[in-house]
């Protein structure tokens, strides 16, 4: 809705305290008049708040502040994932909800084809060799004309496909529904029938957004029927994944490796059984973010800040029902 003409609207800003603020902060104080809010002080921050950006993105605050959030008007996440935001009274509300979609895309791509590329290419165990100064001369895999099953059919997901595919895999979306014929992934299988196309693939690549329906879809039965040679890929949602079924699958080798760059807790505990693995290669959450991400995510923001203002449609609004910006495609 356009702001009245001579009217500041209020901007709340929930950030992580002692983490990077926004880039141009200047311009944003220019446009509304901002408040910044650590996750302990957005319920008293919100009142009287037209918009909230959650720069501070995995913060579920929202949750308990929801009740002083009488007159927002527009959340904004900068993050792909919203599943923190899936809580009853936000989903069941009209208050739009927007996130970052499509600042990630060729980000993570391109953190999926090197996962891809070291584990064919044995990258990691050359490095291991190297700390012990072993001369030990290995038969790679060649990459062009393996298999990938793309798991997760947003931007994303087909930003990866087409790099895969640049690189001569053979690729597969898996997503809610199915088609024979996809310009991206070639064909779409449904993710409700994993299980049964899993053996199919050389690398299982995990892009989906986490909802109730994709929540540990990696799952025993799923793993069972992978390739003994399979490698997962994880750059969605830690939770996406049923870890103590993959860690089973892992150590009992009946899949032969695991690229993992998300985790049901985060900072993953110092104790976890992944950490001891030389079959798991472990990042900490960093496929998206390049050099700059903070500052694209900010423009992003800003951008949709301005269409808010002149009344015009936000972009990237997010479907609440499904948990995620549905496509045309």
């Amino acid at each position: 809705m356009k702001q009245a003409t001579g009217s500041r609207p209020k901007l709340v800003i929930l950030a992580e305290d002692g983490q990077p603020r926004p880039y141009n902060l200047d311009a944003l104080k220019a446009r509304t008049d901002v408040v910044i809010a650590p996750a302990a002080d957005l319920p008293r921050a919100i009142k009287g708040a037209d918009v909230l950006f959650l720069w501070d993105f995995f913060s579920s605050a929202l949750r308990d502040a929801w009740p002083q959030a009488e007159e927002l008007k527009w959340v904004h996440v900068a993050a792909a994932g919203v599943d923190a935001m899936m809580f009853d009274g936000l989903r069941e509300s009209d208050v739009p909800l927007t996130n970052a979609h499509g600042t990630f895309d060729q980000p993570i791509a391109e953190f999926v084809l090197a996962s891809i590329l070291a584990h064919d290419k044995q990258l990691h165990r050359s490095k291991g060799l190297q700390r012990q100064a072993i001369w030990q001369h290995r038969e790679p895999t060649r990459t062009a004309g393996s298999r990938a099953l793309v798991v997760g059919t947003g931007g994303i997901g087909r930003a990866t496909a087409r790099l895969l595919r640049a690189v001569g895999m053979e690729v597969r979306g898996s997503g809610r529904t199915a088609r024979e014929y996809d310009d991206d992934f070639g064909s779409v299988v449904p993710t409700a029938e994993l299980a049964e196309h899993a053996s199919w693939a050389d690398h299982v690549v995990l892009i989906a957004p986490l909802t109730d329906q994709t929540r540990h879809m990696l799952n025993a039965e799923v793993l069972a029927a992978m390739k003994s040679t399979a490698h997962v890929v994880n750059v969605g949602r830690g939770a996406l994944v049923d870890e103590p079924a993959l860690i089973d699958a892992l150590r009992s080798g009946r899949i032969a490796a695991a690229s993992l760059d998300v985790f049901e807790q985060e900072p993953l505990p110092a104790d976890h059984p992944f950490w001891q693995m030389e079959n798991v290669h472990i990042s900490a959450h960093m496929s998206g973010d390049v050099v700059g991400w903070r500052d694209a995510l900010a423009d992003q923001f800003l951008a949709n800040l301005d269409r808010w203002l002149a009344g015009e449609p936000l972009a990237n609004q997010v479907d609440k029902q499904r948990g995620y910006v549905s496509t045309t495609q």
